[in-house]
């Protein structure tokens, strides 16, 4: 019994053998009929390209993106791994923006597409249909080479002309197109502010009563019925608001700036002198009526300038600034936002010239730094106008043109500070 059941284990070990050898056998022969270097019928390619393009596809489907409403662009964040490290692109995308050029930089050979197979039609309806990016929720989108920053559109293409029609007061604000307005003040106000609005149409908004000084407030809309409504019944009683066709939002202080400059164009374009300032701002009219008289009247921005400024790129920050958002070291100089002064023999250009350029949410910067650079506008420095919360003295305050950060309970101690004979100051 011993002896036959050896017999047998020794007969399965021999067959198991020959199962093994004879299948690598069959495999060595199948082999040796190939040749990897024979041109292959054009089926068989066929066949081969269409799952290698799918399985690149597939490959290629590793970016993630959070993509923002932009009012008629959106903000779009593309995260992917090239080279061996992380890259950031941050752009803005229109709804009709192509960005088969950006795709290209993926380099793949024109070998590996097919003259009519399904899989090409397939990858190009997908690189060419702006839809995949411009959805408002996560999609699937082809990875794009992060070392060539993606360029930022011209500002035309994601902004929108015109105002929203409501009743303006055009008589008390700019009448006769400013034939004899010295001075139009455009301030931009976010569409909750009411308070702030009050505040200064009760304080040095007075000066807006006097033939040659005209004053309004820029905002733009939103997508609360119930707000837009609450900004409705305001206007209807002060006709002093002007509101463009975009979202009103800190993104885009760009486009609220170019709404407040096409206003002017269009309907104050003999103004003499253009304020631009925000609605957290106390404005010294008096001294400012006084200033203006001693300036230049011809193709200058004067504020504060800002001095070769560079980028933050600190991604915690509200200012940052990616390298494909702006790739220089340093900004042009500029005059800071809160509060600046233009000659009305720019508007025009400076309207026109920001259309046909490429956005940065900066406004300041992108108006009176890197549009006005483009323009040959001058900027020039002006002391009183540091645009920087003062120590609030009434000699102090009758000192300065415009001041920041102020509260909206803290413009009526300005205001009587400002106007306050029993206080003697050495400065005029």
């Amino acid at each position: 019994m011993a002896m036959a059941g050896r017999m047998l284990r020794c007969i399965l070990v021999l067959i198991l053998a020959s199962f093994i050898v004879f299948t690598y056998v069959s495999q060595v022969g199948i082999m040796e009929n190939l040749d990897y270097f024979k041109i292959a019928k054009h089926d068989v390619v066929s066949k081969n390209s269409e799952k290698q393009l799918k399985d690149q596809a597939i490959r290629l489907r590793s970016f993630q993106e959070s993509i923002k409403d932009f009012n008629g662009g959106f903000a779009v964040q593309i995260s992917g791994n090239s080279s061996g490290r992380n890259n950031d692109v941050h752009t803005i995308f229109n709804e009709n923006l192509n960005i088969a050029d950006s795709i290209r930089s993926r380099r793949i050979d024109k070998d590996e597409l097919l003259d009519d197979g399904p899989m090409q039609k397939l990858l190009s309806e997908m690189l060419l249909d702006s839809k995949n990016i411009v959805a408002r929720k996560s999609v699937p989108l082809f990875s794009i080479d992060t070392e060539v920053p993606v360029p930022m559109p011209l500002v035309k293409t994601i902004y929108k002309p015109g105002h929203l029609d409501s009743e303006i007061d055009m008589e008390r604000i700019c009448p006769r197109e400013g034939l004899f307005t010295k001075l139009l003040v455009l301030i931009t106000s976010s569409l909750p502010h009411s308070a702030a609005r009050m505040s200064i149409r009760q304080t040095w908004m007075h000066y807006g009563s006097r033939r040659d000084v005209g004053m309004a407030f820029v905002l733009g809309r939103s997508k609360n019925k119930t707000l837009n409504k609450v900004i409705d019944q305001e206007n209807f009683m002060y006709q002093d608001l002007i509101r463009g066709h975009f979202i009103d939002s800190y993104n885009n202080l760009t486009l609220k700036t170019i709404s407040l400059l096409e206003w002017a164009d269009l309907h104050c374009p003999k103004a003499k002198f253009l304020l631009k300032t925000d609605d957290d701002m106390f404005i010294n009219v008096p001294k400012l009526l006084t200033l203006m008289d001693t300036l230049k009247a011809n193709r200058s921005i004067y504020g504060r300038r800002a001095e070769n400024w560079k980028p933050i790129r600190n991604r915690g920050s509200k200012y940052y600034i990616s390298n494909a958002q702006y790739g220089k070291t340093t900004f042009p100089y500029f005059t800071t936002g809160p509060a600046y002064l233009l000659t009305g023999d720019i508007v025009h250009a400076l309207y026109v010239q920001s259309l046909n350029t490429a956005f940065l949410k900066l406004e300041d910067v992108f108006i009176t730094g890197i549009v006005a650079e483009t323009l040959d506008i001058r900027r020039v420095n002006v002391r009183e106008m540091a645009n920087s919360r003062t120590k609030f003295e009434a000699c102090n305050i009758r000192g300065k043109i415009s001041i920041h950060m102020v509260r909206s309970s803290e413009q009526f101690d300005l205001w009587k500070m400002l106007l306050d004979d029993t206080i003697k100051c050495d400065h005029k």
